[in-house]
């Protein structure tokens, strides 16, 4: 049996800062808004400058946020002096990026020591507070340890 991984004390302020220094959530105007062992949420509103020529949110926006998401949600369960590199993922697009705001959820679905696989799910919000599933994600993350220039 694997033992379970036990996120350390600290793991909300760390996935917090990190992600403050990440500058393409910052350009977006994407917002941590929920950080749990194994799982963050990350919101933005819409933007026009974030459209492709049908007014909808780009794909490439999509899948950057949903690796934000995925990327931290399974940085949370990391050591300490660890950082997280994405090594593949995969969306599927289920539904046009059309709404007042956006929610993207990840989460962790096989922890492990080195590589971490993650779900993620995006989701716009209609001018009503409806939601509607737009993209599905699933990610591979790697611990990296003792990387020259790779910090958490």
């Amino acid at each position: 049996m694997a033992a379970k991984i036990v996120p350390e004390a600290d793991f909300e302020e760390r996935v917090q800062a990190s992600f403050a220094r990440q500058n393409a959530m910052k350009t977006v105007g994407a917002e941590l808004t929920r950080v749990a062992p194994g799982m963050v949420e990350i919101e933005m509103p819409h933007s026009d400058g974030f459209t492709q020529q049908h007014g909808f949110l780009h794909a490439g926006v999509i899948s950057m946020v949903l690796d934000s998401a995925c990327g931290y949600a399974a940085y949370s369960l990391m050591p300490r002096d660890a950082a997280v590199l994405t090594i593949e993922f995969k969306v599927n697009l289920l539904a046009p990026g059309k709404g007042e705001r956006f929610l993207f959820r990840g989460s962790v679905t096989k922890p492990g020591r080195t590589i971490i696989v993650a779900d993620g799910q995006a989701y716009a919000f209609d001018e009503t507070g409806e939601a509607k599933l737009i993209a599905t994600m699933t990610g591979t993350m790697m611990t990296v340890l003792g990387r020259a220039g790779i910090e958490g």
